[in-house]
Order: C-alpha cells, then structure tokens, then sequence
C-alpha cells in the first residue's frame, strides 16, 4: 500500500448524520490514551493529522480521513476515558454504535488494545460488538516498544484469552516509534480491500 494523498473530508459528532460513503472503510476503535492517533498518523506518513495528545479523550468524533481517493480510514472516538462524565460516555459509545450499525462500507474494524496490559472491561464490550456487527476486529496490539521481546508472545495470548477472541483472530504488535508492525498492516489492508 503507498499512500499517495490524505484529506481528512469530514468530522461527525453526536448530532451529525453520518455520511453515506461509496468508497471503502477500515475503522480504528480503541479506548483513549491506546495510541490510536499515532497509528492511524504513523499509517498516513503524517507527523499530526490525527490529533494525538498527552490528554486522553482527545478524539470525541468519528473522522473520516480520504486515502488516495480509495478508501476512508475512519477514527471512531476513544472510549473509557476515566475522568469523562457518565452522559458524554453514552453518547461516545451511542456514536461508536451507531457507526457499525449504519454503514455498509466498513471492510475491517482494527480494534487497538495495549500490549502491555490485559484488556479492559471495555476492550472486551468493544470487541464484542464488532463481532456482533458482523465484523472480524483486526487486534492491534500498540505499544509494543514498552515491552521485551521476549514477553510479546505471552501478551498476546493474554489479549486474546481475556477477550475470548475467535481462534483465527489476526493480531498484529505495533510500535509507534519504530513503525514495527505497519508493513503488516499495509499488507492487510491491501488484501481486505484489493487496493494497491
């Protein structure tokens, strides 16, 4: 996958519609503070375009970012950000839902989790979800720079035991500094989508 041209095209929030797209969609869902907005810059050869920021919550939106004019990367909200009040949590999880229910061009869900930790009550419900949606979450497992090597194999199983991830669940490591982990995913994507 070469990335020729990136335009973030539109921002919805809780009382946009959501747009009616023809061109194909990989969704990145993960709770805040996961590194989502690094993966999705480090993905587009961008240092900022996703905003990312030592504040978790960060993204409250869904953006839809135009890539080579073939496809949309698509950022869902962060969720599980602990200082967020009960009511703006619902509706963050109302505009994640309503995303996977409503469009029909989502080719994959990439669903972040941190390497480092068992996931949370909420990585769990999310994956669930997707799986709910009909979809298959592609684990990316962030942060992988902050661990051994030697300990990724037993992190990941436990990502996949504590989710109860269906046995050919693909689960991709990732290191936002080193860019460890982005081939696989370019090469992923090309195979979803059949875009080169």
């Amino acid at each position: 996958m070469v990335i020729r041209s990136v335009n973030l095209e539109r921002v919805c929030g809780i009382t946009s519609k959501l747009p009616d797209n023809q061109l194909m969609e990989i969704a990145f869902a993960g709770k805040s503070n996961v590194g989502k907005s690094s993966l999705i810059n480090g993905l587009m050869n961008r240092k900022s375009l996703a905003r990312t920021s030592a504040k978790p919550g960060k993204t409250q939106t869904i953006n839809y970012y135009n890539i080579n004019d073939s496809m949309y990367f698509v950022d869902l909200p962060g969720y599980g950000y602990a200082t967020a009040n009960v009511a703006v949590k619902a509706e963050w999880g109302k505009l994640i839902e309503d995303y996977l229910y409503q469009s029909k061009m989502i080719k994959a869900v990439f669903l972040l989790v941190d390497i480092r930790h068992a996931p949370s009550e909420n990585d769990c419900m999310m994956y669930d979800w997707i799986v709910e949606r009909g979809h298959k979450p592609v684990i990316i497992a962030t942060k992988l720079d902050k661990i051994k090597r030697s300990q990724v194999a037993k992190q990941i199983k436990l990502i996949c035991d504590t989710l109860a991830a269906l046995d050919d669940t693909i689960v991709i490591p990732y290191s936002a500094l080193s860019k460890q982990g982005r081939e696989e995913i370019y090469e992923l994507i090309d195979k979803l989508t059949d875009v080169n």
